[in-house]
């Protein structure tokens, strides 16, 4: 499987530049810390080591995963040992529960998850969170120019089926889940569908979409908008923001045959030692203004009601879709493990961006 969250993609590309001073994991390496957390770059506060152990006199050491992959190859070839905490997007959470690796998570000592939104203790892969904690959420969409397109697209079609003065202007997300998610909405298909001849007619439905594109883009569609090359981008809402920092003109809106709801969690790994200080960074990480660091600087929705309610509102006026609530995020499909049928989402990107 080569398939990478959004969140993967965004923070390495976009956020490389403030990464926590993190350090590269090599086989053997011994840390002196009291928890070594694996995140993506830029996916926490700068001074997040400094702050927490300014708050619990607790040390931290924080590695960068560039991928869900990689992070996942190295928790099952060690079966978790040398992480206490990783943040994961939650099918990979999933698969970590199901393979043992978690460790249920002591919400007594985590007294801030009533800081979460009702919706983010209700996400259908861990109901009332046992052994994870959301980070961020949002949904893919549409990303467009509006001083350049002539109507406000409303539908997957608008993106697989463009309009002739929209032809080559176009770019999709190459990855996985979000290719697919594309041509299966349009069908009105699940995006976590499994069914192999419902996959097979999404995969016609992009094989033929291929012919109008300008790019399969996961890391600068953005920028293409803001420079013209593109007018209409297939895009996570928090890197549609990024658009948006640069042109006002930029707008972002979720298609009427609806979304996915991707969510980026925290957990604990049953072999830490530390379980006790990883539930007091969980804590740490759940106060309204820590968590609302990554609304503010990362343009991310977060699921922490009250760090929500903490932004300025000039945010939301600025970025409208940071705006969207839990309620409606979460009428959108949460991705979830696809099981074997991933072998089958692997193929039939492989042959869509094989064919001419």
């Amino acid at each position: 499987m080569v398939s990478t969250h959004a969140g993967a993609w965004r923070k390495a590309a976009k956020w490389a530049s403030v990464a926590i001073g993190a350090v590269v994991l090599q086989a053997g390496t011994a840390f002196s810390a009291d928890l070594v957390i694996s995140n993506w770059a830029g996916y926490m506060a700068p001074d997040i080591a400094e702050s927490f152990k300014a708050a619990t006199g607790l040390e931290i050491e924080v590695v960068n995963h560039a991928t869900n992959e990689e992070i996942m190859g190295k928790l099952m070839a060690s079966q978790g040992k040398g992480f206490d905490i990783v943040f994961v997007s939650s099918p990979f959470a999933e698969i970590l529960n199901y393979q043992g690796l978690v460790e249920p998570l002591d919400k007594a000592a985590v007294p801030n998850l009533a800081n979460l939104y009702p919706e983010a203790a209700a996400l259908a892969y861990d109901p009332g969170n046992a052994y994870s904690v959301p980070y961020t959420w949002g949904t893919t969409g549409l990303c467009y120019r509006s001083d350049v397109v002539k109507t406000t697209p409303d539908s997957w079609l608008n993106l697989l089926q463009p309009s002739d003065d929209l032809k080559g202007k176009v770019t999709m997300l190459a990855t996985d889940r979000w290719l697919m998610a594309a041509g299966l909405l349009a069908k009105g298909y699940s995006v976590n569908e499994t069914d192999p001849a419902k996959i097979d007619e999404a995969k016609a439905l992009l094989i033929e979409a291929k012919k109008t594109l300008l790019a399969y883009d996961d890391t600068t569609f953005y920028s293409k908008l803001v420079s013209g090359e593109a007018s209409l981008v297939h895009a996570w809402d928090g890197w549609c923001n990024y658009g948006i920092t640069e042109n006002k003109d930029i707008k972002f809106v979720v298609p009427k045959e609806g979304s996915d709801l991707w969510v980026d969690t925290i957990v604990v790994l049953k072999s830490s030692e530390k379980k006790d200080a990883a539930m007091k960074f969980i804590n740490f990480i759940l106060d309204a203004k820590n968590h609302a660091w990554a609304a503010q600087n990362i343009l991310y929705k977060v699921p922490n009601k009250a760090a929500m309610e903490s932004l300025d509102p000039a945010l939301s006026q600025q970025y409208p879709n940071m705006a969207m609530s839990a309620a409606e995020l979460a009428k959108y499909e949460l991705l979830r493990d696809l099981g074997a049928a991933q072998r089958d989402y692997s193929r039939a990107v492989s042959e869509i961006k094989a064919a001419n």
